[in-house]
């Protein structure tokens, strides 16, 4: 078990001074190590820290620590296998792995709302540009004061548009690539759109305006709703605080009685 400390504390040093090179490793089995991203890791992490954070960084790096977590797993493993040590160690890998997309999914869970919000304030200002513009020229001057987590996306979305692309699959690409709330929905209204009649224009647009407010009035439910839990849950807890409360002092009212006879 000694030898297995000292073996540990030489991979830290060696790979904490360069000799062991994790960047390469990774770089060489880029292709490989994708396989194992969650089809929603890259949502996730725009949907909490927007634009500030490159998804395939910070990828890079959780696979790192898996790496380095195996090697030290390995080296426990090679100087004092058991079959517990061994199912440990598995654990150790998978919770390590597991940690920071559990985290992600945690956060978007607790602000869904608030995200699911963003599509639809999102397609209002393109409903405005949409009265001046063509819809493609419309979601290239939405990129700037578009919400951030959206941003990379749009910008692909517009790159495939100018490169020629007239079909429905730059929309579909967004909307598998933001899984929001009708994403999928409102991106194909947007398409139909895009490609319709300019003498139908204004009855195009009443059409998606619709399905626009549609989408916030939903999402003002869904936050009012979500309020209304939150009050209703703490309400209850007050009431079971309150009335355990009651019963404690009855019951100690009553064993005093009790006690007094």
């Amino acid at each position: 078990m000694e030898f297995a400390i000292v073996v540990l504390i030489v991979i830290f040093v060696l790979t904490y001074g360069g000799a062991i090179n994790t960047k390469k490793l990774y770089e060489d089995n880029k292709a490989l190590f994708a396989l194992l991203k969650e089809k929603d890791y890259d949502f996730l992490v725009k949907s909490k820290y927007g634009g500030e954070v490159d998804p395939d960084q910070m990828f890079e790096k959780r696979i790192k620590q898996l790496m380095i977590g195996f090697v030290i797993v390995l080296a426990i493993l090679l100087f004092n296998f058991s079959w517990i040590n061994l199912i440990i160690g598995i654990m150790i890998i998978i919770v390590l792995y597991k940690n920071q997309y559990s985290s992600l999914k945690g956060y978007y869970k607790k602000h869904l709302t608030e995200i699911d919000q963003t599509l639809p304030y999102y397609l209002k200002s393109i409903e405005i540009l949409a009265q001046h513009y063509t819809i493609p020229v419309a979601i290239s001057k939405s990129i700037e004061t578009a919400p951030l987590m959206f941003k990379d996306g749009l910008v692909e979305m517009v790159k495939k548009i100018d490169s020629g692309d007239s079909s429905i699959n730059p929309y579909l690409d967004f909307a598998e690539q933001y899984p929001v709330r009708d994403s999928l929905r409102m991106m194909r209204l947007l398409y139909r759109l895009s490609i319709g009649a300019q003498e139908n224009k204004q009855e195009q647009l009443l059409v998606f305006s619709k399905s626009v407010s549609s989408l916030q009035n939903k999402a003002r439910e869904q936050k009012y709703q979500k309020r209304l839990d939150k009050m209703e849950k703490k309400t209850l807890a007050m009431l079971m605080v309150t009335g355990g409360g009651t019963m404690l002092v009855l019951f100690l009212a009553m064993m005093m009685m009790m006690m007094d006879m």
